[in-house]
């Protein structure tokens, strides 16, 4: 495995379901680093491309949805030793452009993730409890019926900062 030498920065995106406004989108990551853990949709912060830029081409890369009402969530630091990589995660929040009042039944299926489904905050904290569980070999369930949290969703959630909760509290 070759080591990353610098600190990379990525974008996450807090979605808010129309359908459950109390509710983000997340789907489990296939063909990247963090495979089977679910993670928000986002991406690699490219060369002079602000965040809120980042989160709408990643989210729309990756769900084919379009956003709007973009505003700054919070940061983390994520070291990922065993990965060998280190990130920092700047979490973007945003809601979905409803054409016409209408909402997608289905969203689309990408060659990075297995789908999407949308979670509540207290779905996110029991996930991240059971992962950190996991991680630290508190539990050998080779099999569980949970999803595990990718590493920067797994820090957001056990940081739960005051401006995501108020994202999802108050739609």
């Amino acid at each position: 495995m070759t080591e990353q030498t610098n600190v990379r920065v990525g974008v996450g995106v807090l979605i808010r379901d129309p359908k459950h406004p109390n509710k983000i989108f997340a789907g489990l990551r296939k063909n990247s680093h963090g495979d089977g853990t679910l993670a928000l949709p986002g991406g690699h912060l490219e060369m002079y491309e602000s965040w809120k830029d980042c989160a709408i081409r990643e989210t729309l890369e990756e769900t084919g949805l379009k956003i709007h009402n973009l505003k700054f969530g919070h940061v983390t630091n994520d070291i990922m030793r065993d990965q060998r990589k280190h990130y920092v995660t700047v979490f973007m929040m945003g809601e979905c452009v409803v054409p016409d009042g209408a909402v997608e039944e289905e969203l689309p299926r990408p060659k990075n993730c297995h789908g999407w489904d949308s979670y509540s905050w207290d779905e996110l904290k029991q996930f991240a409890t059971l992962s950190s569980k996991i991680a630290n070999g508190i539990t050998s369930e080779a099999k569980h019926d949970f999803p595990v949290l990718f590493g920067p969703l797994l820090e957001l959630v056990k940081e739960s900062p005051e401006a995501v909760l108020n994202f999802l509290n108050n739609p």
